[in-house]
C-alpha cells in the first residue's frame, strides 16, 4: 500500500511525477488511454477519409490525375495550424477542454464535407475540419503521457495512438463497403456523426491532466481525487500539496522549446516529424489512386491502401517496449526499414500480393515510427510546455504532410513511372533515419 502522510502540522509536499512512477498501472489509466484512443480513432478515420474517397470523387467530378492534391493539402494545412494553436492553448486552459472542443469541431466539419459540390468548397471544408483534427491529437498524447509512469510512458502513448491507425484503416474498409452502395458522401456522414456522439462522452468521462492540475494553484484536492482513482488504496494526507519539480515557465510557451539547451533537440525532432509525415501522407493519400490507375477496382484499392494503417497498428504494438528500452536508436532502425519497404512498393506494384505485403511493411515502419516519435517527444518536454512541444512538432510535421501530397500529385500529373515515384518517396524515410540516429547520440 502506498502512503503519503505528514509528520507534523506543516503542509506535506509530494513530488507528483515520482509518486506516479511508483504507482501501478491500473484500470483508471487504462480507461483514460482507451478514451483518448477513441478520440484518435475518429481523428484517424476523418483524416484519411478523403484519400479513400478520392478515386470515386474524381470520377464523379471528372477531375484530372493529381487535381485533388490541393484538397489533400488544405486539410493538412488546417491540421498544422490546429496542432500549433490548440497545442499551445492547452498549456494555458487544459487538455480536456481542448479535446472536447476539437472533437466537436472536426465532427461538424466532416459532416459538412458531404455537402460539397465542387473542389473549391471542398478545399475550404477540409481546411476547417483540419483545424479540429489537428487540435485533438497533441492533447490526447499529452494527457496520456502525463498519467503514465516513466517506465511505460512510450508503450502507453503508442498503444493509445494505435487508435488513429485503427480508425484510418477502418476508413478504408468502410469506404470499400459504403461507396459502391451509397456513394462517397456516405463516408463523411459516418465520419461526422461518430465524433459528435463522442463529444458529450468526453465531457463527462475524460479527466483533466493530473500534472497540469498540479501546476495550478489550489487544485490539490482534485489531484488527490485522481490519484485515488489510480490507486484506491493510496492514503493521502488532508494537507498534501502536490508539486511537479520543474521550473515554472512564463512568457511565450514556444520560446521555451529553445531554452535550456532544448533548441537543437527541438529542431531535430521537427526534422523527424517533417520527413515522417511527408512520407506517410504522400502514401496514404495517393496509394488508392495509384492502385486504381494500375487497374485495381476502387473498393479493392481502398482495402489494399488500408494495409498501410493495418501495418501501422501492428508496428505500434510491436515497437512500444522496444522504444521504451532503446529510444532513438530503435527509431533510426525503424525508419531505415521504412525506406526499404517504400521502395519495394514501386518495384512490386504489378503483383497484388507483393505490393500488399510491401504496403503493410511500410505502414509497420512509417506509422509505427511516427507514433514512436510522438511518444519520445512527449517524454522529452516538461509538463508546462508538453502540449506546446507536441503541438509544434506535429505542426511542423504537418508542413511535411502538406508537401507530401503535392509532390505525389505533381509526379502523377507528370506521368512519372510508379517505380520512380516510390523510390523518391523512400528518400524522406532515409533522412528521418539519419536524424533519429543523430538524436540517439545527443539525447
Amino acid at each position: 500500500m502506498q502512503i503519503v502522510h505528514t509528520d507534523g502540522p506543516s503542509t506535506a509536499e509530494v513530488d507528483l511525477p515520482e509518486l506516479i512512477d511508483r504507482l501501478p498501472i491500473g484500470s483508471f489509466q487504462i480507461r483514460v488511454l482507451l478514451i483518448c484512443a477513441a478520440v484518435l480513432f475518429v481523428d484517424g478515420f476523418d483524416t484519411q477519409a478523403i484519400g479513400y474517397v478520392a478515386p470515386a470523387l474524381a470520377q464523379e467530378w471528372k477531375l484530372a490525375r493529381g487535381a485533388l492534391g490541393p484538397v489533400f493539402s488544405a486539410g493538412l494545412f488546417g491540421l498544422m495550424l490546429g496542432a500549433i494553436i490548440f497545442g499551445t492553448l492547452a498549456d494555458r486552459i487544459g487538455r480536456k477542454r481542448i479535446i472536447v472542443i476539437a472533437t466537436t469541431a472536426f465532427g461538424v466539419g466532416t459532416l459538412a464535407t458531404m455537402l460539397a459540390q465542387d473542389a473549391t468548397v471542398l478545399i475550404v471544408l477540409r481546411f476547417l475540419t483540419g483545424l479540429g483534427l489537428g487540435g485533438a491529437m497533441p492533447n490526447a498524447v499529452a494527457l496520456t503521457a502525463e498519467l503514465a509512469p516513466h517506465r511505460r510512458r512510450a508503450t502507453m502513448v503508442m498503444a493509445m495512438f494505435a487508435g488513429f491507425s485503427i480508425g484510418a484503416a477502418l476508413g478504408g474498409l468502410l469506404a470499400a463497403a459504403l461507396i459502391p452502395a451509397f456513394g462517397w458522401r456516405s463516408v463523411f456522414l459516418v465520419g461526422g456523426l461518430v465524433p459528435l456522439a463522442l463529444a458529450p462522452v468526453l465531457a463527462a468521462a475524460l479527466p483533466e491532466s493530473i500534472r497540469y492540475l498540479a501546476l495550478l494553484r489550489g487544485r490539490d484536492c482534485d489531484v488527490a481525487v485522481l490519484l485515488r482513482r489510480v490507486d484506491p488504496e493510496l492514503r493521502i494526507a488532508e494537507d498534501a500539496r502536490f508539486v511537479v519539480p520543474e521550473p515554472r515557465l512564463t512568457g511565450l510557451p514556444v520560446a521555451h522549446l529553445f531554452a535550456e539547451r532544448r533548441g537543437g533537440i527541438t529542431l531535430l525532432l521537427w526534422v523527424v516529424f517533417f520527413m515522417s509525415l511527408l512520407d506517410l501522407y504522400l502514401l496514404s493519400n495517393w496509394l488508392p489512386t495509384v492502385l486504381n490507375d494500375l487497374g485495381v477496382s476502387v473498393s479493392a484499392a481502398a482495402i489494399i491502401g488500408a494495409m498501410l494503417q493495418v501495418g501501422g497498428v501492428a508496428g505500434t504494438f510491436a515497437l512500444g517496449r522496444v522504444i521504451d528500452r532503446f529510444s532513438f536508436r530503435a527509431l533510426a532502425v525503424t525508419y531505415l526499414c521504412a525506406a526499404t519497404a517504400v521502395g519495394a512498393i514501386g518495384l512490386s506494384s504489378h503483383a497484388i500480393a507483393l505490393v500488399t505485403i510491401a504496403i503493410f511493411a511500410a505502414g509497420f515502419c512509417i506509422v509505427g515510427g511516427q507514433i514512436a516519435s510522438n511518444a519520445l517527444a512527449a517524454t522529452y518536454y516538461p509538463t508546462a510546455i508538453r502540449a506546446t512541444g507536441m503541438g509544434w512538432a506535429l505542426g511542423i510535421g504537418r508542413i511535411g504532410s502538406i508537401v507530401g501530397p503535392l509532390i505525389g500529385g505533381a509526379m502523377l500529373a507528370s506521368h512519372v513511372e510508379v517505380e520512380t515515384l516510390f523510390l523518391v518517396a523512400a528518400i524522406p524515410a532515409l533522412l528521418a533515419a539519419a536524424t533519429a540516429l543523430l538524436l540517439a547520440r545527443i539525447v
